[in-house]
């Protein structure tokens, strides 16, 4: 079976993690990918240890991480020759995804303005921090900053202590995933216009985007909600509880769910109790009904508990490690870790009827393809 994105063809102007995830999503579709990268590489080359060691290339787990699927090929846009090299490399391209400063390109000529006549159906995505339009276009978005600007961090962590960024660059990830869907709409739209056109995406907009329900909470009441822990502001119980080996999550969505946590853990009186009896009335009264319930749960080994909630029919969940995921049956189920060519990876999460993934080759080495 054939990737869906074959015959589209990217050119990557990209580093570090925005583009470069979007390029590698793309490359994952079948789209063929070249990533074109100064004389020095792109960054994250170089941001390790850990690294991957291939002959003489040696390049950083994190740049391995987002690159999968590309082939390389080095271009020095200070040069004629370099600018020439890329026009060439446009010359059949359906798309091309940057993330320069905003105006970097122009001054090689390599803008959307300067380009889309000359290329007048090239999809041309460009990704910063703060867009191209606005007082903050001249910063530099790193995603660590644009999660406290966004409003993430205040709603992340325990309410006595710093506020908290996510585990992972997660306003990185999700423009790059927010890219793909608006490049692939845009080569969807081409199919009517016959013409590409210019994509402006930011790493706060993006951000902003995804505060979803919370953002809801504050645009409904006037009242900014705060850092409640593993805590949901609108429902519960739906948060970690101790065990006596650990931890476990328990996340009921509604009332019969929590009469049957409360039942399997001996606390019949709670199932019934009007205190308890809606979710409005369980939030209102979170502190001592989660006293009691916890309680309960430390009586419970992890493994119990969770055996107990399934038998049950209540939600409930391991927090587990890095190995613990990956060995996971379900994950391992779902294919979801991969090799290529001796070095790892993690799959795409695509699964398609009559469609399949190209996975034809690892991250590549600096300038390979030349």
């Amino acid at each position: 079976m054939a990737a869906p994105l074959e015959g589209l063809k990217v050119i990557e102007l990209a580093r570090v993690l925005a583009g470069p995830w979007a390029g590698q999503t793309l490359s994952d579709l079948g789209a063929e990918v070249i990533k074109v990268e100064s004389p020095s590489g792109d960054d994250t080359r170089q941001w390790g240890p850990p690294f991957v060691e291939r002959d003489e290339d040696k390049s950083a787990a994190y740049f391995h991480s987002a690159n999968r699927g590309k082939a390389s090929v080095v271009v020095d846009l200070r040069t004629a020759e370099g600018q020439q090299k890329l026009l060439g490399l446009l010359e059949d391209a359906d798309i091309l995804i940057e993330n320069f400063k905003t105006g970097g390109l122009a001054k090689y000529g390599m803008d959307y303005d300067s380009l889309k006549d000359k290329f007048p159906k090239l999809i041309y995505c460009s990704i910063t921090g703060f867009g191209q339009t606005g007082p903050y276009t001249h910063r530099a978005g790193y995603d660590f900053i644009i999660q406290g600007i966004s409003g993430l961090m205040s709603i992340t962590g325990e309410p006595d202590r710093q506020p908290q960024k996510h585990g992972m660059a997660i306003t990185d990830i999700f423009t790059g995933i927010y890219s793909t869907t608006a490049i692939l709409a845009a080569v969807h739209q081409r199919q009517t216009t016959g013409v590409g056109q210019h994509i402006d995406m930011a790493l706060l907009d993006c951000a902003v985007a995804i505060t979803g329900n919370q953002a809801m909470n504050y645009l409904t009441t006037g009242i900014a909600p705060t850092r409640l822990g593993n805590a949901h502001p609108n429902l519960t119980p739906y948060e970690v509880f101790e065990t006596s080996d650990g931890h476990l999550i328990i996340a009921t969505g509604n009332d019969g769910q929590f009469q049957r946590l409360c039942i399997l853990l001996g606390l019949d009186d709670m199932a019934h109790d009007l205190d308890y009896a809606s979710n409005a009335d369980r939030v209102a009264n979170r502190p001592a009904m989660n006293a009691r319930l916890e309680a309960a749960t430390r009586k419970f080994t992890s493994d119990d508990l969770l055996q107990a909630c399934e038998d049950h029919n209540v939600p409930a969940g391991p927090i587990n490690s890095m190995e613990d995921m990956f060995n996971d049956p379900q994950v391992k189920a779902r294919g979801m870790q991969i090799e290529l060519d001796g070095v790892p990876g993690i799959n795409s999460p695509f699964k398609f009827s009559n469609a399949e993934l190209a996975h034809h080759r690892p991250a590549p080495k600096l300038g390979e393809d030349d």
